[in-house]
């Protein structure tokens, strides 16, 4: 038997008029206040006095489209110190025509004539490559590479190198670090290019400072969840509006409702959503009746 919800008239219709009024004047609503730009801005966490403190160090690189490319990753998160050891050519010229806007960065760039020149200042060196040698290191993959890397440079100087196009770093080069990043990748391409490998890298660090979750924009605040009453109210206007579409005609209502309610219980909606599916069985059920008005009208004594 068909259960009536006379609480649901009043209550979609208030849900109703007040998403109504949130689009129209979504300033006026607002719980927290604040412009539209702030209100889907990233709450960020990132210490950028943490990233000062790590440089990127390009080991005899050959071409200065990678180093563009290099210097691009750097401005997306955050990396300002960049060095350069015995480029084959450094052109800031047709560096900031690819990487736009990376002026700052390439007059801060310095050249180096070897690379413990380079790292000097470093209190922890991270190597890259594409894949684990035979030699005993420290490997590491890129997950544990950026946590390790954000907490070292919470105090010190850290510096990831990042070898030539052709042959990657040295046995020499791979001396001088303190862990050595593999990149994993299809055996059959293991090779990635600097500004890949350099990426890989960056966003680990990154994501280990930033902190992840936290930082991705703030949703609408969920309202509580609803009692038992309210979910039975839901089904209740669902069914009745099924049963006015005739949906039921070539299935069982109760196993169609079931396996409603099996759905909505995985989902766990919050009152607002799930006065919100009762309101779709609550309009289908008074949509049908005024569509039986215009056509059947009352007859006139």
């Amino acid at each position: 038997m068909l259960r009536s919800c006379p609480n649901w008239r009043e209550d979609s219709a208030r849900e109703f008029a007040t998403s109504r009024e949130s689009y129209r004047h979504p300033r006026k609503n607002r719980r927290t206040g604040g412009s539209k730009e702030q209100e889907h801005q990233l709450t960020t966490t990132v210490s950028y006095d943490l990233l000062s403190r790590i440089t990127i160090v390009l080991d005899h690189p050959k071409n200065v489209v990678n180093i563009a490319g290099v210097t691009r990753v750097m401005q997306n998160f955050g990396l300002k110190t960049l060095r350069l050891v015995n480029p084959e050519e450094f052109d800031p010229y047709r560096i900031e025509g690819i990487a736009h806007r990376s002026t700052d960065l390439i007059n801060a760039t310095t050249l180096h004539g070897t690379l413990q020149d380079a790292v000097g200042d470093a209190s922890f060196i991270l190597g890259t490559t594409a894949r684990a040698r035979t030699a005993g290191r420290n490997y590491i993959r890129p997950r544990k590479a950026g946590a390790l890397l954000a907490e070292r440079a919470a105090t010190d100087k850290v510096a990831i190198i990042l070898g030539r196009e052709d042959r990657g770093l040295t046995n020499e080069a791979l001396d001088l670090c303190h862990a050595v990043m593999v990149i994993p990748t299809d055996p059959g391409h293991p090779s990635l290019n600097l500004a890949q490998a350099c990426l890989v890298a960056a966003y680990e660090v990154f994501l280990a400072v930033d902190g992840g979750e936290h930082s991705l924009p703030r949703g609408r605040r969920a309202s509580r969840p609803p009692t038992q009453a309210e979910l039975e109210e839901a089904y209740a206007a669902i069914e009745t509006g099924l049963h006015r579409i005739e949906f039921f005609k070539a299935r069982e209502p109760s196993a169609v409702m079931r396996t409603i309610r099996t759905i909505v219980s995985r989902a766990t909606p919050d009152l607002r959503e799930a006065r919100l599916l009762g309101a779709i069985g609550y309009e289908i059920d008074h949509y049908i009746n005024r569509k039986q008005a215009e056509h059947d009208p009352d007859p006139t004594p």
